[in-house]
């Protein structure tokens, strides 16, 4: 498993380039993508097409070759393999065949963009892409909601609806990095409020192109709201019996169930 550079072809570490002269295959999401960076380091390696389209019947081929004895590297157009890539069909197989796994590790847009939007958290929530369809999308971004950095991946095409659907979803003023072009010529990052993203997407045409990688800030802690258990066993008591009741209300509450218990019996 190889990350190669997200954009910038100085990115690969001589790690990865040692191992890319020395495997027998190289499984590549576009070959001709991935020949480039061949190419430039000076790398013969034969390649093969491992897509979302064929990577199962790929991955059967590879893991006969892997049985034999051959050596392969597994790499994505850009980043790090298997991560909203494919690939993860095929180390799943090899590790189901007993071959040995190894990752080498790398450039990773998520993690790029992550240390560039200054949003501190213990831990952060990677969505990938979200769903292409809008009333997909917006259902999945109720799920989001945490108290700490989402990590979202999208497609030129959708930007715009993407930005509008989480501004109406989190609000104006609820803050996002938005990362374009990481490591490329072109690249652009910018943090601000989701109530002025749309018109800093608009601001350029050149804007409404690349890929995106957004991070969006994180949200409040939400805490449970305080439960009253003599309530809570009072409304329970109208459906079951005492001893189901102070289970219950024990478990929604937190409140010892024994002194539940004796309370439901004088009810």
């Amino acid at each position: 498993m190889v990350a190669t550079p997200i954009g910038n072809l100085s990115d690969a570490s001589p790690r990865s380039i040692d191992v890319l002269k020395n495997v027998d295959v190289v499984a590549c999401e576009d070959t001709r993508t991935t020949r480039t960076l061949l190419v430039r380091h000076g790398i013969a390696a034969r390649t093969v097409a491992l897509h979302e389209h064929n990577e199962r019947r790929a991955a059967a081929a590879l893991i006969e070759a892997l049985r034999e004895g051959k050596s392969v590297a597994l790499v994505s157009d850009a980043g790090t393999p298997a991560l909203s890539d494919p690939g993860a069909w095929l180390v799943a197989e090899a590790h189901r065949a007993g071959i040995r796994v190894s990752p080498v590790p790398g450039p990773s847009a998520a993690a790029a963009a992550l240390s560039a939007s200054g949003f501190a958290a213990p831990r952060f929530l990677f969505a990938g892409f979200l769903p292409a369809t809008a009333a997909a999308r917006r259902k999945a971004l109720e799920a989001l909601e945490a108290p700490w950095p989402v990590v979202i991946y999208e497609a030129p095409h959708r930007i715009a609806e993407t930005l509008q659907d989480l501004k109406e979803k989190f609000g104006d003023s609820r803050e996002i990095l938005v990362a374009r072009e990481l490591t490329k010529k072109f690249e652009e990052v910018a943090r601000l409020p989701l109530g002025e993203a749309a018109a800093w997407l608009a601001a350029r045409t050149e804007r409404s192109r690349g890929e995106f990688v957004l991070v969006l800030q994180p949200g409040a802690e939400v805490k449970r709201a305080a439960l009253d258990p003599e309530k809570v066993l009072e409304v329970l008591l109208e459906a079951v019996a005492p001893s189901e009741a102070a289970r219950l209300a024990a478990k929604i509450t937190g409140a010892p169930k024994n002194l539940l218990y004796r309370k439901a019996l004088k009810s």
